[in-house]
């Protein structure tokens, strides 16, 4: 059973995200929170697989709500960030602080059941919409490489680094391993031996870590 807290100030869209979810097999909601504080804490509390995070709240944001549940231990849950904001400063800062996925708040009702899945399931998601428009955004907002360590020669191999590359230029699995002429199950090998030596759980994180890393021409 995945479990699911909810973090969004308005009680319609915590209703109906409810109902959507508690409609879906194999997922839960555990709680309710209207403001940053209450998720950190609820998100303590109840141990949730997912947290669906509104970045505007009064009483405090889903910014630092999501960076402090996230570094809390070694298996945080993951923030999925709900919003109706697709190019807002808040997302992006919701996503550098760790959050996993970002959806917007007039997505499909499947669609917000699919992103806790995959977010439960390790998985990093972006609304496809607006992905790679996210992903220029970081590039244009990314830190000059040289002013940015780089990670040390040996740990990455030639393969993992293209991989990263590709990925972070909005490529699918499926499109890597048509670029590189191997198998998808190489490409999804290569990506998470790659993002275990960065140190990040998920996709969105791991284009995040290779624009920061200056990896990306």
């Amino acid at each position: 059973m995945i479990k699911v807290l909810l973090a969004d100030d308005q009680l319609m869209v915590r209703a109906g995200f409810r109902y959507i979810l508690e409609h879906a097999d194999g997922i839960e909601v555990v709680g309710e929170a209207t403001n940053g504080p209450a998720a950190v804490d609820m998100a303590h509390r109840l141990v949730p697989d997912v947290v669906c995070m509104d970045v505007r709240m009064p009483g405090g944001d889903g910014i630092e709500a999501t960076r402090a549940i996230v570094s809390a231990g070694p298996h945080p849950p993951s923030v999925l960030v709900v919003t109706t904001f697709d190019l807002d400063d808040y997302v992006f800062g919701a996503l550098e602080a760790g959050a996993g996925g970002f959806l917007l708040k007039d997505a499909a009702p499947d669609d917000l059941v699919d992103a806790v899945r995959r977010l439960a399931g390790g998985q990093g998601l972006l609304d496809q919409a607006v992905t790679r428009r996210v992903i220029t955004e970081f590039a244009r907002r990314r830190t000059p490489a040289s002013d940015v360590p780089r990670p040390p020669g040996h740990a990455l191999t030639g393969r993992e680094t293209e991989v990263l590359r590709l990925l972070a230029r909005g490529l699918s699995n499926a499109e890597i391993a048509d670029e590189m002429v191997v198998e998808t199950s190489t490409v999804k090998s290569h990506l998470g031996r790659a993002m275990n030596k960065i140190g990040v759980r998920d996709r969105v994180q791991a284009v995040i870590w290779a624009y920061q890393h200056g990896m990306v021409p």
